[in-house]
């Protein structure tokens, strides 16, 4: 049998028991709602955990998650060229709390929601960009700022990265103080 490589809401809720489930947005936005059951893993820091991803892609089927898809599907195309099977939850934890399914939140973890990744980088970008484009009416030359922030979303689209939003998951808002999400070292699943 071939694992599949995404599965909707709803086709992953009745399975959730029997999956391990790894959500790679960052502590922040995990600690904002997430699918029960699912352990913290990064994406920056998913190189880290592949041993241990592998040992419990042994044990039973991983679903990988994230806030829209896109950074489970990322995942799992890295723990596929890892040789570790794993499919993505289409929609994300997005899709999963619109289809009605349970969030929930580490115990300590903040009241306030952190913003999911995208929408940080949205943000930052479209600051960076408008900060230059003001500046420049006062010294010139420095909407180089803003033809640099645009070159280098460019290349983040081209290559499938982000520099940005992996700067900004360093930031202390997405990284809570006190929050322990579970980790593959301390769950165990049948």
């Amino acid at each position: 049998m071939t694992t599949p490589t995404a599965l909707t809401p709803a086709q992953a809720h009745p399975r959730l028991a029997t999956l391990t489930v790894v959500d790679v947005r960052t502590p922040g936005e995990y600690a904002a709602g997430h699918v029960p059951g699912a352990l913290n893993i990064p994406l920056d820091r998913l190189r880290d955990a592949l041993p241990a991803l592998r040992t419990a892609a042994a044990r039973g089927e991983l679903l990988v998650v994230c806030a829209s898809g896109a950074r489970s599907g990322r995942a799992c195309a890295d723990l596929a060229a890892a040789g570790i099977p794993a499919a993505t939850l289409l929609g994300g934890t997005t899709a999963w709390a619109a289809a009605g399914h349970e969030v929930q939140r580490p115990e300590g973890a903040p009241a306030r929601t952190v913003w999911a990744m995208d929408r940080q980088v949205r943000f930052a970008a479209g600051a960076l960009v408008l900060a230059g484009l003001l500046a420049d009416l006062a010294l010139p030359g420095t909407r180089w700022l803003a033809a640099a922030i645009g070159a280098g979303l460019v290349l983040s689209a081209v290559t499938d990265t982000c520099a940005m939003g992996a700067l900004l998951a360093r930031l202390p808002h997405n990284r809570p103080r006190g929050v322990r999400a579970p980790d593959l070292a301390t769950t165990r699943r049948p």
